[in-house]
């Protein structure tokens, strides 16, 4: 069976794998879904509930009686000694040794064991001593009382006393009642948990088939990608061929086309601003030519008609002759400040760019970028062969992994594990009736001792019921009434059983604290924080020739390091069972996934991939013409000085609004009349001349200035920027025509590298799988808790500690319950005789008197009789 079960594990590793992507795979990542896996119901983690807490005070309990942490080394070296097998073993001093070691490591234990023990002997021969001693008339057998003042006081307490020890039994018994219930309730609810193991384990062999096909059916996900990057290999192979060398080819095309900086679709713009520019010039400098001519003609009417009217007679007067003056002075300022007419023309220049523009750079250009974009369809055509034999080879792969994979015997072995798992679980359901009548029967034995420390209690608070009912304090002991006598029978009778009782129940409470509490010291504790497999793991301890028992019994090579611990908490970690049981040491799944056994046919073929490229021209020789007749143009010989100079100056040499308003303030200085009246006219017409013709000339101006601006900056580096596009263009065809073919094969080793690249993906995503879910192994982790952590730990050992700690107490506490109830008896029970006590003064002694009672001995009260 354990062999079977390691070949099935190791198949499985050998032929499936799991991942499980939990995020959407970025571009060139290959998206191979989830594996199937069904979901296991069994949860190994049991919850007591309530009762919990019980549990809880027993395990400090527990830690108080055994402090001591796992004793690992002496559990190991009690292992590898040999005991027994001569009489002298025992004497040899490592054995003493241990011997002492271990003893004080179980001291607490030890020494709690004896205290029960002696509690067992002792309380039968005490009880059996009592009865004698009562018996006798002593111990308090005598049905006399003797009389005290505080008597009442007494009374209460013994009975307060009482009455607190029975409600600890009480708990006491009810702890042990419920733990006992408990038990038994979850032994019958552990039917329902065996078959949930029973149905994992189930699932965990039927869904082994299924991963196995998954993994070996994802390879067509591996060869659709694969085929899919082969049929596109103009667009993929081409553009990346297209792109390394674009590098080097689009910056000199875009040079050639951007002029300045502007970009490749702006080239022709930037040439027809340049015409533009040089047109603004010649139109410009015209305009302002003849404006200059108008506006000088028109200033010097101006001036005259002021002249004529300051020659006027009024301008003679005194109080109007200094205005005048003033005026008169002023009449220099009307002339013209720019002079346009010796300003250089631009018309050769400007045909010159009309004849670059009469070519049209951008088709020659654009056929570069057509010639350098076909690359793609290059690659398609010269690759047409090569392609049908990768894909051949790609399909043969395929063929070749299933066909492996149908040789392994895997269903077979399934179905062997599957018909021992379903006897098992048959042997199971047919002797789990059994379990539970021999669970009623304990549960019987347990309830019986539980009903033994009720009917002590029953009595007990049946005579602190009925002697405190019943108790009458004027009432003398020999006067008392018969509930009175009643309940201190009771509480006598509670003492007679709890003689005859307690004994056996500290018997099975010792019985069942030494048991449970190593149980869960030993094994429950260091089974919680794997120091128990730590242990198992050690070499040579299972086995004198072997260093790992887990590896001698499945692979008969105890050398390989497989430990308990590792592979149950991968299996708690639900890890496939490859990784956990290490199955690559049957069969090693590296060597089946080698990927060069998959990709050297397939690299060898796209090696095989040549492209020509020597047929691409980007601009041909009319191109570069035309760029060398356009840097050529003469932009640079314009005197840009010349016309700086003279756009920097105004106009006229002054604002003519200003001085209009100027002439109109003086005129209002002076009497009104005609002479004011006609300055005022003067004053509008300069400002009409500003308006008219200042105004347009100052616009060309701007015009021009923009205009010059733009071809200085133009032709500052235009003859420098043609050269260095010519020679990008150059280099880029150079590129182009000799290390075209470096660049191919680097492109194609990357492209190769690529396709390759996604059988690696397959390979990683299988062996991934293959150590993390393919034949998951939680079930076998689920089956050791289930067995260990929730069947004996939590059910058996937590319920059958909670039994002993309140049935120890119970029984612990009868002995201060036995005393008070004794002495309580007195008090309620009727007496034969009694003290009749006189004053002092009387000679009274102590004694009674004999007429009274008919009795002819006295008696004398000592304390002994009180007990």
């Amino acid at each position: 069976m354990a062999v079977e079960l390691c070949l099935l594990l190791l198949l499985c590793g050998s032929t499936i794998s799991e991942v499980q992507p939990i995020y959407k795979p970025p571009p060139g990542t290959l998206d191979f879904g989830f594996v199937p896996a069904k979901t296991y119901d069994t949860g190994a983690y049991h919850e007591p509930g309530p009762i919990g807490i019980l549990f809880k005070i027993v395990h400090s309990f527990l830690y108080l009686v055994q402090p001591n942490s796992f004793p690992q080394d002496l559990i190991r070296k009690l292992a590898q000694q040999k005991f027994g097998n001569t009489q002298g073993d025992y004497q040899k001093p490592e054995n003493v040794v241990l011997t002492l070691q271990a003893i004080y490591y179980e001291i607490g234990f030890i020494v709690t064991a004896a205290l029960g023990l002696l509690f067992i002997l002792l309380l039968p021969l005490v009880g059996l001593c009592f009865c004698m001693c009562r018996c006798c008339d002593n111990c308090g057998g005598e049905m006399h009382q003797r009389q005290k003042k505080n008597a009442d006081c007494q009374r209460s307490c013994f009975a307060t006393f009482l009455f607190v020890a029975s409600l600890i039994i009480s708990v006491g018994v009810l702890c042990a009642y419920a733990a006992n219930q408990h038990l038994t309730n979850q032994v019958r609810g552990a039917k329902k948990l065996v078959n949930s193991n029973f149905k994992d384990l189930k699932i965990f062999l039927n869904d082994t088939p299924a991963q196995i096909d998954y993994l070996v059916n994802q390879y067509n996900t591996t060869k659709d990608k694969a085929l899919s990057e082969l049929n596109n290999v103009g667009p993929l192979l081409g553009s990346r061929v297209q792109e390394q060398l674009g590098k080097e080819v689009h910056p000199a095309l875009d040079a050639a086309l951007t002029m300045a900086g502007v970009k490749v679709e702006r080239a022709i713009k930037a040439i027809r601003e340049t015409k533009e520019a040089l047109e603004n010039v010649s139109v410009s400098v015209e305009v302002l030519q003849e404006g200059t001519e108008r506006l000088h003609a028109n200033l010097t009417d101006v001036k005259m008609h002021l002249n004529n009217t300051l020659s006027d007679s009024a301008c003679s007067a005194a109080q109007t002759a200094s205005t005048c003056n003033i005026i008169r002075n002023s009449l220099n300022q009307l002339n013209i400040n720019a002079n346009f007419s010796g300003l250089p023309g631009v018309s050769s220049q400007l045909a010159k760019v009309n004849d670059v523009l009469k070519i049209d750079l951008s088709s020659l250009v654009q056929k570069g970028y057509a010639a350098f974009n076909d690359t793609p369809d290059l690659v398609v055509n010269q690759t047409r062969n090569i392609l049908s034999d990768i894909k051949t080879v790609l399909e043969s792969i395929g063929s070749n992994i299933t066909t492996f994979t149908k040789t392994l015997p895997v269903q077979n072995i399934l179905a062997d594990l599957m018909v021992s798992l379903t006897q098992s679980e048959a042997y199971v359901q047919d002797y789990f009736p059994v379990v539970e009548q021999y669970d009623f029967y304990r549960w019987l034995g347990c309830l019986i001792l539980c009903c033994m420390v009720v009917l002590i209690l029953v009595f007990y608070y049946l005579g602190l019921l009925c002697g405190t009912c019943g108790y009458d304090k004027h009432a003398s002991p020999t006067t008392r009434g018969c509930i009175s006598n009643t309940g201190g029978n009771f509480l006598m009778a509670g003492v007679g059983f709890s003689f005859l009782f307690s004994w056996v129940l500290m018997i099975v409470v010792v019985l069942t604290f030494v048991t449970g509490g190593n149980i869960e010291k030993l094994v429950c504790e260091p089974f919680e924080d794997k120091t128990l497999f730590k242990v198992l793991d050690t070499p040579y301890l299972l086995n004198q020739d072997w260093k790992n028992y887990l590896s001698g019994i499945l692979f008969k090579n105890p050398n390989i390091n497989l430990t308990f611990e590792k592979v149950y908490s991968d299996c708690k970690e639900n890890k496939g069972i490859y990784t956990s049981l290490h199955l690559e040491h049957m069969f090693n799944i590296e060597e089946f996934l080698n990927i060069s056994m998959y990709t050297e046919d397939v690299a060898l073929k796209i090696e095989h991939i040549q492209i020509n490229l020597s047929k691409i021209i980007l601009l041909d020789e009319i191109g570069k013409e035309n760029l060398l007749n356009f840097s050529s143009s003469g932009i640079e010989g314009i005197n840009f000085a010349a016309y700086l100079t003279e756009i920097n100056k105004s106009v006229t040499k002054v604002d003519l609004l200003s001085f209009a308003n100027d002439l109109e303030a003086r005129a209002d200085q002076l009497p009104k009349g005609a002479l004011e009246n006609a300055l005022k006219g003067h004053a509008n017409s300069i400002r009409m001349i500003h308006n008219q013709q200042v105004v347009p000339l100052e616009q060309a101006m701007s015009t021009l200035n923009q205009s010059i601006r733009l071809l200085k900056r133009t032709s500052s580096e235009l003859m420098v920027k043609v050269k260095n596009v010519i020679s990008a263009v150059n280099a880029a065809q150079l590129l182009i025509n000799n290390n075209a073919s470096l660049v191919i094969v680097q492109e194609t080793k990357k492209y190769m590298d690529t396709i390759v690249g996604y059988f690696e993906q397959y390979v990683e995503w299988v062996k991934e799988s293959i150590a993390m879910e393919v034949a998951a192994c939680k079930p076998i982790a689920n089956v050791i808790d289930t067995a260990v952590d929730i069947f004996l730990c939590s059910y058996i050992t937590d319920s059958v500690n909670t039994f002993w700690f309140g049935l120890g107490s119970s029984s612990i506490f009868l002995i201060p319950a036995i005393i008070f109830a004794v002495k309580l008896s007195k008090y309620y029970r009727r007496m034969d005789t009694e003290d009749v006590y006189d004053d002092t003064e009387n000679g009274n002694n102590g004694y009674h008197k004999e007429h009274l009672y008919g009795i002819h001995n006295p008696v004398f009260t000592s304390s002994v009789e009180q007990w």
